[in-house]
């Protein structure tokens, strides 16, 4: 039996504390670009001295990103429903300007 080889550790820093996260090589970048993402959310949060606690902070960074995901999620999902009535208006529009004509 083949063993997969383990995936490398990459470090990662979030409010100032080192993670050390195993994740494919393939993936680090996007992993790297996620926890800048994550740490600028909890540095805002904590910045406004209403959360107090890491773990406060880290939870309320999850609620608005999931948030955040959310309504990326139903905006496309709008956008895909809306699509093909605005390109029947645009067809219609561009066939009554051929009657005018």
């Amino acid at each position: 039996m083949i063993m997969n080889e383990p995936n490398p550790l990459i470090k990662v820093q979030i409010l100032g504390k080192e993670y050390p996260i195993a994740c494919p090589e393939e993936e680090q970048h996007d992993l790297l670009v996620a926890a800048r993402y994550l740490d600028e959310k909890m540095r805002q949060i904590r910045n406004t001295g209403r959360v107090i606690g890491s773990e406060r902070i880290a939870v309320m960074a999850a609620l608005n990103i999931a948030h955040e995901l959310l309504q990326a999620r139903q905006e496309s999902h709008k956008g895909v429903q809306e699509e093909p009535r605005d390109r029947s208006l645009g067809l219609r529009s561009r066939t009554d300007a051929l009657d005018d004509d």
